[in-house]
């Protein structure tokens, strides 16, 4: 069913606002893929706010241009599905490539963040980037090491003077 002027202006105003405020975005082919596992991805997608979107290409086209993933315009050619990441940079690509370990159909064709067009391959090291849970958790460890650090040293000379008081009464009851 062909699309009208209106859908298509609907369709491109909706995809460039996600895009406009996306951290990364993955495109990938879908060709086999049947209907119940596009389902299951969208499912996916979803529960991770990953805004997932099948789009004609030339649509494509004009809803990145002006945005970050305007890199991408050259590999939007053949059946490609839309994915951005909302909240957390690594979300696209961890739902694309969990998915795609079981499915061989689903091929990644560019990989986007900041601006920048990556290789395919590089979906694993976005994949691979925490999210703001861990990042804070990372963040505090770090923070935390150095006054943990400070406070063991400072404990130490009072911990090493019981530990010589100990072994000198140990000595003196074993002489006894």
């Amino acid at each position: 069913m062909a699309l009208s002027l209106e859908d298509k202006k609907t369709i491109v105003a909706e995809v460039a606002e996600i895009a406009g405020g996306a951290h990364s975005a993955i495109a990938a082919e879908y060709l086999g893929l049947s209907a119940t596992k596009m389902t299951e991805l969208r499912a996916k997608a979803r529960s991770e706010s990953v805004y997932l979107r099948v789009v004609k290409n030339t649509l494509a086209r004009r809803a990145v241009a002006g945005t970050d993933f305007e890199c991408m315009q050259e590999a939007f050619v053949g059946p490609l599905l839309l994915a951005f990441s909302q909240e957390d940079p690594g979300a696209a690509a961890r739902v694309i490539e969990e998915f795609a370990k079981g499915n061989e159909k689903l091929v990644v064709k560019a990989v986007s963040i900041g601006g920048k067009l990556m290789d395919a391959s590089d979906i694993k090291r976005l994949a691979s980037l925490p999210n703001r849970e861990q990042a804070i958790a990372m963040l505090m460890s770090v923070m935390q090491a150095p006054i943990t650090k400070l406070a063991r040293t400072l404990n130490e000379p009072h911990a090493k003077l019981v530990r010589t008081v100990a072994a000198i009464r140990d000595q003196k009851q074993a002489s006894a």
